[in-house]
């Protein structure tokens, strides 16, 4: 059932929250595109995928789930085939990834993206710290809109040969800042810091 307050439904007494360090890689991208994310254990996985979308750059335009082994939460679905329950009422905690140790987002499904969440390790939180917080990645995220993994190796492709129609093309789409090779930790910290408001 969808809670008409975000996050009334899962509540888990806890002692105490914790910092929770997860890798998220980009799979099946090449080169790798990946980031490392401290976030809050209590943090709703609802506000992870936001978390996700800014480290990753992409808009929230569509569907999204999470799974942990046989758990599935995201847009809350259900067919005979799939059924996804509603993120806004589970927190990290709630999945226990301290045991898990991983899950995997997916994003668009289609020619979408899967990212893969490996948990790196536990601490105490930080006093004063701000969660979330990216503390490291490497190259940019493909854009949401460009076709899949497919069409972003051919893009990366492409945009290496400005010379030719197709790679002027991409350039002309992407913008003058993009830059397949930067991945732009302070402006992902930027977008993180409104989420952790």
């Amino acid at each position: 059932m969808i809670s008409l307050h975000e996050g009334k439904g899962a509540r888990t007494k806890r002692s105490r929250d914790r910092a929770l360090l997860l890798h998220l890689e980009l799979t099946g991208a090449q080169p790798r595109v990946w980031r490392r994310l401290l976030v809050r254990e209590s943090m709703w996985l609802s506000r992870f995928h936001e978390a996700i979308q800014v480290a990753f750059d992409w808009f929230d335009y569509q569907t999204h789930s999470f799974q942990f082994d046989d758990l599935r939460y995201g847009n809350p679905l259900q067919r005979e085939d799939l059924m996804v329950e509603d993120d806004r009422d589970v927190t990290l905690a709630t999945v226990d990834l301290e045991h898990r140790q991983r899950g995997v987002y997916q994003y668009h499904f289609g020619p979408g993206w899967q990212v893969e969440l490996r948990l790196e390790g536990i601490q105490p939180l930080g006093k004063g710290k701000v969660y979330p917080v990216c503390v490291g990645g490497e190259r940019a995220a493909p854009p949401e809109d460009c076709g899949g993994l497919e069409a972003f190796h051919d893009m990366l492709a492409c945009i290496q040969e400005p010379h030719t129609e197709l790679g002027r093309e991409w350039l002309e789409w992407l913008g003058p800042e993009y830059d397949p090779a930067v991945c732009n930790v302070e402006g992902i910290n930027k977008g993180l810091r409104k989420i952790g408001r």
